[in-house]
């Protein structure tokens, strides 16, 4: 029911061949540009605020551009940039396609390709802060394009250690530290290699021959250790090296494919199998601390920047942000749901007679076909206990079987949502009344006196919830609401890539605290705030999080009914009960991405345990202002 954002969506193509090879087997020059708008309108879901591609040239005379770049904002952001980049081919190719100036002059056709699809959780907007980035040099080797869906928490030190070699870094963002840092290891590659063949050879022979040895796995070797944060980073240089490495937990996704014409890497297994047709298997996963490699000859391979350290992958990317339609994910959504069945036959009484059961909002469909399933097992069982106790009680008349068989499970779609409605052109209580018909609910489809019990994703804030949702659902008159999360409470914010990073912010978090202070408890948070100051100046191997005590006096049950009492708004009449997933729960229905820290507090990098505690520290600080 509440959008998060996510740090973002990424693409990469490194074409293999000639680019008339592509044009005489596919008829165009265009055969790259278009797996790249396929591929970046496959994950719009990860990024609409922003999108970006980059093109590198390989045979590009000099006076000619070889790296090409087109930035837009908005939700339309990756029409507008193709409708520009076709605009400028369509321009160039009326004067003539003669395939030697298709290969060295023509505009966004090249040998490697990049595409990003931004969502910004740093609050930063604008076009200059819209990937990819460039880092210009007249030497092609030296020139850096560079893209990723990251965050890192130790963004201070980085730039510390940029500033350190005497650089100047003319914004302060993750993203432009990271790139004058890959940037300067690039110079320090191409320094290696002109001594070393500066005594034997002269330009532009010298030029090229380094261009020809330019050794990313050393350029890598030489910053990504740096780094503490989730990662799947992607770049090119100008003179045709390309990579992606991942970051060594995991934590941010990324696939890739190769064969003899094409190396494509995405966030997402099913867009490279859409778009290129072709199995699942055949897309690899790219391992932790590895990085994806293509040279400028084409050659490919993938090496170990860094080994592996524990198995964190993003549990969240299974739960919500990637798409369902890749083959382990749906299996994955569908027994998150089935995994809630029992806590929802316990809240209804086990009366599946006189309940309705729905979804809300489309992200949560899998994981509703999953307790729809697992519901009608139980049903199917139950159904068949009444029959074999009918037939030793001698009782089994057609009827009576009939009656038994007929037991269905309610399914309905209570509530369509209104697409053409806008919120944001009022505020305060305009604004909130607007919210609760954002949803258009289907009248009849709850019988008074029906439980109605509907799944969500997750519950992140719950302003949705309580501005919106519950009183929708309120107008078909149910006897109980049942509000399902198929993710589990989450406690903590994320400092790798997800809009949740205020601690306040989060509904577990507040219904913790107002226990605390509903049991005489609160001195708790001042025990907590003075832990998180007396560990910040420890040393790496000491950080623990501090922030578990406040959730510690409580079971999960007792944070839930917080939640469900803070939430409920004051005129809905149905009783209200939440129930979210349980972590062991998760973890059984996602058992090869366990990374859980939102819901556990067990940051996989040390730069997020310094994080959350420097978060209740701003929390406790504001918190005790307003006193």
């Amino acid at each position: 029911m509440e959008q998060l954002k996510h740090e973002c969506g990424v693409v990469m193509i490194r074409l293999r061949k000639p680019l008339a090879y592509y044009a005489e087997k596919y008829g165009t020059y265009r055969y790259g540009l278009e797996k790249l708008y396929l591929m970046m309108e496959k994950q719009h879901n990860r990024g609409q605020e922003a999108a970006g591609i980059g093109v590198v040239k390989l045979h590009s005379g000099p006076g000619h551009e070889y790296v090409w770049r087109e930035r837009a904002l908005g939700t339309q952001a990756i029409q507008d940039i193709f409708a520009n980049v076709f605009s400028a081919l369509d321009a160039f190719s009326g004067k003539g396609c003669d395939p030697g100036r298709m290969e060295g002059e023509a505009p966004f056709t090249g040998e490697i390709y990049m595409g990003h699809l931004r969502y910004s959780t740093t609050g930063k907007s604008g076009i200059s802060y819209v990937h990819p980035f460039l880092r210009r040099n007249n030497w092609r080797s030296r020139n850096l394009l560079m893209c990723g869906n990251f965050n890192m928490t130790n963004v201070d030190s980085i730039f510390e250690s940029v500033v350190a070699t005497g650089q100047h870094p003319r914004l302060y963002s993750d993203t432009i530290v990271i790139l004058e840092q890959l940037g300067y290891a690039l110079d320090k590659e191409n320094h290696r290699l002109y001594r070393r063949y500066r005594d034997t050879l002269r330009d532009p022979e010298l030029a090229r021959t380094i261009e020809n040895n330019i050794d990313i796995t050393r350029v890598l070797g030489n910053t990504v250790p740096s780094w503490d944060g989730g990662y799947a980073m992607c770049g090119a240089t100008g003179s045709g090296d390309m990579f992606v490495v991942r970051d060594p937990h995991g934590i941010r996704p990324a696939f890739y494919y190769v064969d003899d014409e094409i190396v494509v890497a995405a966030s997402e297994r099913p867009v490279i199998q859409t778009v290129l047709d072709v199995a699942a298997d055949d897309v690899c996963e790219l391992a932790p601390g590895e990085a994806l490699i293509a040279d400028k000859s084409g050659r490919v391979r993938v090496e170990r920047i860094m080994e592996p350290g524990s198995n964190a992958r993003c549990s969240f990317e299974r739960i919500y942000f990637s798409r369902g339609s890749d083959k382990d994910i749906y299996r994955e959504r569908k027994q998150l749901g089935r995994n809630l069945v029992p806590e929802v036959l316990r809240s209804v009484g086990s009366d599946l007679e006189h309940t309705v059961f729905s979804f809300i909002p489309n992200t949560a469909e899998v994981a509703f076909l999953g307790m729809v399933q697992g519901l009608e097992q139980y049903l199917d069982r139950s159904k068949l206990d009444e029959i074999m106790a009918l037939q030793a009680g001698g009782n089994a008349t057609r009827e009576k079987i009939t009656h038994v068989m007929k037991q269905k499970v309610r399914v309905e779609k209570v509530a369509i949502k209104d697409i053409k409605l806008r919120t944001f052109i009022s505020e305060g209580d305009v604004r909130n009344d607007l919210a609760a018909h954002v949803y258009d609910v289907t009248y009849g489809s709850v019988r008074r006196g029906d439980s109605l019990v509907v799944i969500d994703d997750s519950i992140v804030r719950g302003t949705t919830l309580k501005q919106s949702i519950l009183r929708i659902l309120d107008r078909l008159a149910p006897r109980k609401i049942v509000v399902v999360s198929s993710a589990p409470q989450i406690r903590y914010p994320d400092y790798y890539g997800i809009d949740m990073s205020r601690l306040g912010e989060l509904v577990a978090f507040r219904a913790a605290v107002a226990l605390l202070h509903d049991r005489g408890m609160a001195g708790v948070l001042d025990e907590v705030y003075a832990g998180c100051k007396e560990i910040a100046a420890k040393p790496d191997c000491e950080q623990v999080n501090c922030v578990k005590a406040v959730y510690t006096p409580f079971t999960d049950a007792e944070i839930s009914k917080k939640i469900a009492q803070m939430l409920t708004p004051d005129d809905v009449h149905a009783e209200v009960e939440i129930i979210f997933q349980s972590l062991a729960g998760m973890h059984e229905a996602i058992p090869d991405n366990p990374g859980d820290w939102y819901f556990s507090g067990d940051y996989p990098t040390v730069g997020g345990i310094r994080l959350v505690n420097r978060a209740f520290i701003n929390y406790y600080e504001g918190h005790a202002s307003k006193r």
